[in-house]
């Protein structure tokens, strides 16, 4: 299993455009088959840095998933609201795989 991070720049005065994005992945990514963490938005510091975060079985599986994402309705429309509103400044992806498993269980004071 690996951990997908979407790093993402966000015009700060449309921070709501890009949680109306967030949402719309929010039905189409686990759709496609991707284990959406989820999307998380500027909430206290920079607001201009946002996240979206998913498990996928690999990068072969990644492949496969990107393609029926780019087939959904929804991915599609999704993908032309960002590119036609601009809320989105710039994007990074990187792949990571979570080495400190397994975690102890948390213990609330």
């Amino acid at each position: 299993m690996i951990t997908c991070f979407i790093r993402y720049e966000i015009d700060p005065f449309r921070r709501d455009a890009f949680a109306d994005y967030a949402r719309n992945w929010g039905e189409a990514i686990p759709r496609c088959g991707a284990d959406l963490i989820g999307y998380f938005g500027p909430h206290e510091g920079s607001a201009t840095t946002a996240y979206g975060v998913y498990n996928i079985e690999s990068l072969a599986a990644y492949e496969a998933y990107r393609q029926r994402l780019a087939q959904d309705p929804l991915g599609q429309e999704n993908y032309r609201f960002a590119s036609r509103e601009r809320f989105i400044l710039r994007e990074d992806r990187i792949f990571l795989k979570n080495v400190s498993l397994p975690h102890a269980p948390l213990v609330k004071p």
